[in-house]
C-alpha cells in the first residue's frame, strides 16, 4: 500500500483565475511528498551538508484529473515504481479527502546526486534496502521493485 506522504488544504491564495488550485501548488505538494517517501527509505536531509549528496528531478509526468476548489482537504500517497542504478521512479497520487477521488497523479524520476561534482551517484545500499518495502506490489518490475 502506498505511504501517506503529504496532507494539505487548498487556500484562496493557492487558486488561479478559474477558482481551483494552481499547478504550482500541485508540484509543491508532490515535491514535499517525495522528501517524506525517501526519508521513509532511509535518506536523511543531513546528507546534503554532511555528504554533499541530494536529489535532482529528471522527469515529471503529471495527469490532472479533477479540480480542487478552495477549502478542499487533500492527501498524497506515494510509492516506488522502479529502482535504477542512480535513480528512483516514484508515483504520487493526490486525492480529495472529501470523496477519495483522484485529482492528480505524478510519475517522477529523481536522480541521486553528488552536489559538489554535479553528477549522478549510485544509490547507497541503505536506500536500496529501504525502498523495497515502499515498492508498488501490483506494478512491481521483474526484480520486485
Amino acid at each position: 500500500m502506498p505511504l501517506l506522504t503529504y496532507q494539505g488544504v487548498v487556500y484562496p491564495a493557492q487558486c488561479d483565475a478559474m477558482g481551483h488550485m494552481n499547478v504550482q501548488y500541485y508540484i509543491a505538494a508532490f515535491d514535499q511528498a517525495f522528501w517524506h517517501l525517501i526519508a521513509a527509505a532511509g535518506y536523511s536531509a543531513t546528507w546534503i551538508a554532511e555528504r554533499q549528496e541530494g536529489w535532482a528531478d529528471r522527469r515529471y509526468e503529471i495527469d490532472f484529473r479533477r479540480e480542487l476548489p478552495v477549502g478542499s482537504l487533500f492527501e498524497v500517497r506515494s510509492a516506488v515504481v522502479k529502482v535504477g542504478r542512480t535513480s528512483l521512479t516514484t508515483r504520487h497520487r493526490l486525492t480529495n479527502k472529501a470523496d477519495d477521488r483522484l485529482c492528480a497523479e505524478l510519475i517522477a524520476v529523481s536522480v541521486y546526486f553528488d552536489l559538489a561534482r554535479r553528477e549522478a551517484r549510485p544509490l547507497p545500499e541503505v536506500l536500496l534496502s529501504g525502498v523495497r518495502p515502499l515498492a508498488e506490489t501490483d506494478r512491481a518490475g521483474p526484480d520486485g521493485v
